[in-house]
């Protein structure tokens, strides 16, 4: 299964949000709430998750930032055509 990776994200619409929410998760906040709370996308019913995903199936930007990350490990704040991306590495 090492092709494939288990993230969550938030999407948000400005920066300016993107960048509070990245302050609170770092503070301790939960990640799952806050995408419930603010992600634009449908995977907020889910706290963000997106389930197990290979290479090619999403966006360049926001592939190169998840397959970066280590399990646990939430990434800088990620631009793409959809809007601004907090993800967080699951497995």
């Amino acid at each position: 299964m090492g092709s494939k990776i288990h993230c969550a994200h938030i999407l948000v619409e400005k920066l300016s949000v993107a960048q509070d929410l990245k302050t609170r998760i770092s503070k301790g906040e939960s990640f799952a709430n806050l995408a419930k709370e603010y992600s634009l996308d449908v995977s907020k019913k889910r706290g963000g998750d997106l389930g197990f995903f290979s290479r090619g199936a999403m966006v360049s930007e926001f592939e190169k930032a998840a397959f970066a990350l280590q399990k646990g490990q939430v990434s800088e704040i990620v631009k793409t055509q959809f809007g601004y991306h907090i993800i967080k590495r699951l497995d």
